[in-house]
């Protein structure tokens, strides 16, 4: 059954909440709030101190839809563009605009369904696959916006009308579950130490010099380099251009200047200028600039982008989450009576290939923890570094060196893995779509590859036109052997986003914890603070600690359930309570 509130903006949070309440003082299953964009609605309630348990994003859904083979006859997957097609995701932390109402129309929408971290199913009475009988209700708008009713209607339809309806309903829950995920991340925030961070940099870089200075190593650094190249005080190490050309008249010998390409350089001027640009780097990315404006009130919030790469792994907007250096993780420290419980899990995409490949062998060589020593063991190779190096090539398209040289002993021992990826490169070298586990598929490979191979068949090609098009073919085949497995692995991850989310609420609050610097609803619980495609830090009371552990744990069980069955393909992970991320590994 399918619920219609009505509910001004202003009002949404007093909703959501007795909503959430009498779910859960009843003991019934919690509502699955549909809405356009969650990063437009969920913030506003995070910020009035609202935590809501389900929810099904429409924007996201809209595009793996459009995009999935399993769903390709729909009405939405054939519909022409429309406004769900250019809807683009709101800022994190932004409010509805001042009297804005909630989506149209005017509403938003509960969808009854199973309990939490369980797929979408379609209760009694709701939209089948032959309604509405628009026929391609998803492009259309009302009142100039796009439609949520509509909307949500096409999307049931053509969950209903697929290849597989189980695998959608729980890709889209989990993606959906992850944009609550990726919103309660950026209210809660990262405990930073801002002092902390300004001490690294000073240790590194010398004080914080006036804006427009290069901090004093730097400008040491810079002073050393002009002098190993005998160049005049006006060369700025910042301007490549400019460096290489002086290096050009010194006689160097570098054509670039990549760190491998230097490394190999027998000059005075290597050693000052590897510093300067590992120093620089550190400033740009991540110094004093950086920390003015990331860190507030103790914590850095970034956006995340929830399905941001074409894989289904997420991205970021500003912050440079997903690339924290290790150079000023000492900052990221839990508040006073707090720790970071950090789980990382170990070798995760050979452990999805397994999984989906049906691969005993390969899933018996990861069941002692280290999947590369188990390779080992199994005979197929001789060195854990050969196995790593194996299974990365075989994941990656590796085609020379140590990892072509490994391949066809992989391709004995673990047959049905190594032909999984195998046929995927093949789908994509024909200019075929593979499918992850779930029900993302990869994007065809478009008209730059099609005239690649146009141009290869036409009557006056030579020899570069057949280069080309053989280029392209392999760098698809490529992408389309990795996309299923990061693709499927993005999944699992979702999936084990989503269990530790439901699992760290379930735990209730820690009344006798001392309070947390996090705001409502998390001050007191614990709670996601980061996720790093394989990794994820949760900010918890130091007295759950080990209940924290255990649920992570558990959580990777469960996604390797909801993904695999019962197929013996295990995920552990390493797990480590520290007050300081630095200190997690």
């Amino acid at each position: 059954m399918h619920l219609l509130l009505t509910a001004r903006a202003d009002d949404l949070p007093a909703v959501v909440a007795e909503r959430e309440e009498t779910a859960r003082a009843t003991g019934t299953a919690p509502p699955r709030w549909t809405w356009d964009d969650t990063n437009r609605w969920y913030p506003a309630l995070l910020r009035a101190g609202v935590r809501v348990d389900r929810a099904h994003d429409l924007r996201l859904a809209h595009r793996i839809l459009r995009g999935s083979a399993l769903a390709a006859g729909s009405a939405l997957a054939t519909a022409p563009p429309g406004p769900w097609d250019a809807m683009e995701p709101a800022p994190a932390g932004d409010a509805p605009e001042p009297g804005r109402r909630a989506p149209q129309p005017d509403a938003l929408f509960e969808l009854t369904a199973p309990a939490a971290g369980r797929p979408v199913r379609t209760a009694p009475g709701a939209p089948s696959s032959g309604a509405p009988s628009s026929g391609a209700p998803s492009s259309g708008d009302r009142d100039g916006g796009p439609d949520p009713e509509a909307e949500l209607a096409a999307q049931l339809a053509a969950v209903d009308g697929s290849a597989d309806p189980g695998r959608l309903r729980l890709l889209l829950a989990a993606e959906s579950a992850g944009a609550l995920v990726a919103a309660e991340m950026h209210h809660a925030g990262l405990p930073w130490r801002a002092d902390v961070h300004d001490a690294i940099l000073t240790e590194a870089l010398g004080p914080r010099p006036p804006e427009g200075r290069r901090p004093e190593r730097l400008e040491a650094l810079a002073e050393r380099i002009r002098a190993a190249l005998d160049a005049p005080p006006t060369l700025n190490p910042d301007s490549h251009p400019d460096l290489l050309k002086a290096m050009q008249y010194a006689g160097v010998g570098a054509r670039s200047l990549r760190k491998w390409e230097l490394e190999k350089l027998d000059h005075p001027v290597v050693e000052p200028l590897l510093e300067y640009k590992n120093l620089y780097r550190l400033l740009t990315a991540n110094g004093w600039h950086w920390l003015d404006q990331w860190v507030r009130d103790g914590r850095f919030r970034t956006e995340y982008v929830v399905g941001g790469v074409v894989t289904g792994r997420w991205a970021s907007s500003g912050g440079g989450a997903l690339q924290l250096p290790r150079t000023v993780r000492r900052a990221v420290q839990a508040d006073p009576g707090w720790v970071l419980v950090v789980a990382d899990a170990a070798q995760l995409e050979p452990r999805v290939l397994a999984g989906m490949a049906a691969d005993e062998a390969m899933a018996a060589a990861g069941q002692a923890g280290d999947m590369y020593a188990g390779i080992v063991a199994s005979g197929a190779v001789e060195t854990r570094e050969l196995a790593k190096v194996g299974m990365l090539g075989a994941m990656y398209g590796g085609t020379t060196g140590a990892s072509a040289q490994v391949l066809p002993r992989l391709a004995a021992t673990f047959p049905r893995a190594i032909a999984l990826v195998e046929d995927a490169a093949r789908t994509g070298e024909r200019g075929g779509v593979v499918t992850t586990r779930l029900g993302r598929s990869s994007p065809p490979p478009g008209a730059a590859w099609d005239e690649a191979q146009a141009g290869a068949f036409a009557d006056a090609a030579g020899d570069d036109a057949a280069a080309r098009a053989r280029s392209y073919t392999r760098s698809w085949g490529r992408f389309t052997r990795n996309f299923v497995v990061q693709g499927t692995a993005a999944e699992w991850a979702l999936c084990w986003l989503a269990s530790i989310r439901r699992r760290l609420w379930a735990l209730g609050p820690a009344h006798d914890a001392e309070p947390g610097r996090a705001p409502a609803p998390f001050a007191d619980r614990p709670h996601l603070v980061f996720f790093l495609h394989d990794e994820v830090v949760v900010h918890a009371p130091a007295h759950l600690a080990d209940a924290v552990a255990h649920e992570v744990r558990e959580a990777a069980a469960e996604a390797g359930r909801l993904l695999f069955g019962d197929f013996p393909v295990t995920f552990p992970l390493t797990v480590a309570a520290v007050s300081s991320y630095a200190d997690a590994k």
